[in-house]
């Protein structure tokens, strides 16, 4: 069995995004998908360096390819892609203002393998307080922050606060980590500031609340040593797989522990079986520590 722990359903880079969910025979519509090549070689044999010169000369092959795929992210097709590697619950993950807790609560009506997290509205003024006391009553696993698509460093005011009201429920806050890109030209310029990824801006925020468990997403991508370096003497920061090669994982294992590492695909933007094959390479044939990456660690933090 497996669990998901960093997944996206709905349209998470436009208003109403959450009606994408429900539609149907929803196919990818790109010709060259430079992410799939990617995953054929598990993200393997480029260094961290090399990596980011990579990524800067193929920006727009790469947005392009995550685009493509985040229009893809339905019901439907999650379905298929967790039934296709026995993942047996998802942790969707919302963008708030584009797929809300309430986008996902939904969708988890309709397939119980959905496991929502909710997120801040950071484009209207709102008791965030009461309304993730309110999300969390109606079932809420987790919290969402996403500092380069909602334009918010991680050291906002706004996102201290509301680490204030979220650390009594012991839910873990899952944020993302690493320089990424979603928006391409004229839009690129007016909504995107890639830097807000960078790993520097966690550390005062893992700092100031020791209590809640936090998810560096994505390990940091190309910038898994930097994660390591700053955020590995945190006890209270574990990190997911998503995008990273075997040999990065091992690394991972060596600084956060057996305990403090999670099977993610970060779904529809990754694909699971390469994520999978990931995972199995890094461990070696070492079934304990599969069981414990792919599913024994996020169902302990989630209580399933």
């Amino acid at each position: 069995m497996i669990i998901d722990i960093h997944t996206h359903l709905g349209d998470i880079l436009y208003p109403n995004g959450g009606k994408l969910i429900d539609k149907r025979n929803v196919r990818k519509k790109i010709f060259y998908d430079i992410v799939s090549q990617s995953e054929f070689l598990l993200h393997n044999g480029i260094s961290d360096a090399v990596d980011q010169w990579l990524y800067k000369k193929m920006y727009t092959l790469v947005t392009r390819a995550s685009r493509a795929r985040n229009a893809t992210a339905t019901l439907e097709n999650m379905r298929q892609s967790m039934d296709a590697v026995s993942v047996v619950k998802s942790a969707c993950m919302p963008i708030p203002p584009y797929v809300t807790f309430d986008d996902l609560r939904c969708a988890q009506a309709k397939d119980d393998g959905v496991i929502p997290f909710t997120g801040i509205d950071y484009t209207k003024e709102y008791d965030i307080g009461v309304d993730l006391k309110v999300d969390v009553s109606k079932g809420a696993k987790g919290l969402k922050l996403h500092p380069i698509i909602q334009r918010v460093p991680m050291d906002n005011r706004k996102t201290f606060e509301a680490m204030e009201a979220f650390a009594p429920f012991r839910l873990p806050v899952l944020f993302h980590c690493g320089i990424s890109s979603y928006y391409l030209g004229a839009e690129k310029q007016k909504k995107e500031n890639a830097a807000l990824g960078e790993i520097a801006y966690a550390r005062e925020l893992v700092a100031g609340f020791p209590n809640i468990t936090f998810i560096a997403g994505h390990a940091g991508l190309y910038k898994y040593r930097h994660v390591m370096d700053l955020l590995g003497g945190f006890k209270n920061v574990m990190v997911d797989t998503s995008f990273q090669s075997p040999g990065h994982v091992r690394e991972l294992l060596k600084v956060f522990g057996p305990e403090r590492v999670m099977y993610a695909s970060d779904w529809p933007f990754g694909n699971r079986k390469p994520a999978v094959k990931i995972v199995k390479k890094a461990c070696r044939g070492d079934k304990s520590l599969e069981k414990r990456i792919f599913y024994e660690n996020a169902a302990s933090l989630l209580g399933d």
